[in-house]
């Protein structure tokens, strides 16, 4: 029997030089190193729009962490995707009381069927996720959504579908 030998290849480096820069350059602001841990996170998910595994290790070594402090961090957050980018643009709806009582549930279901989606789900060319929220923190313009930085107000089933279309007009590829 002919004997079998493996080569072992170290896996492909995910942080880049501008990305532990971005990190370092925050280092100052902290106590510690442990602390660093959530911004560090923020970075390659802001470059990444998740979060690999194999970052996990990489920022733990940046940070002088076990890979496994990073991860506690990741995980106990619901904002980090771990084993997928989320879309361009990431819509969390909100499914608080106020939000809820305003029609919150029937935007979010009429956001997903325009979108050809499920709640937590991506569209299948990449642009949009939309997921539910369990507080967005703006009960007085119920219901509402938050899509990247900006948060939508007072919506209704009709400005759900306009955002959707406006988003996949935005990112429609030659």
């Amino acid at each position: 029997m002919a004997e079998h030998t493996s080569i072992m290849t170290a896996p492909k480096r995910i942080l880049t030089d501008a990305m532990i820069a971005e990190i370092e350059a925050l280092a100052p602001r902290y106590p510690d190193r442990r602390a660093l841990t959530l911004p560090a996170l923020h970075i390659v998910n802001d470059a990444l729009r998740h979060v690999p595994l194999q970052a996990v290790v990489e920022i733990a070594a940046v940070l002088g962490l076990a890979p496994a402090e990073v991860q506690d961090t990741l995980s106990f957050y619901a904002f980090f995707p771990q084993d997928k980018p989320a879309g361009e643009v990431r819509a969390w709806v909100c499914r608080s009381i106020s939000c809820a009582l305003r029609g919150g549930e029937e935007v979010l279901e009429h956001l997903c069927h325009v979108a050809g989606i499920e709640p937590g789900g991506t569209t299948t060319d990449g642009t949009l996720t939309i997921e539910p929220a369990e507080c967005l923190g703006a009960c007085d313009f119920a219901p509402c959504m938050l899509a990247g930085k900006e948060l939508h107000k007072n919506l209704t089933p009709e400005s759900a579908a306009a955002f959707v279309r406006a988003t996949q007009k935005r990112f429609v590829r030659p």
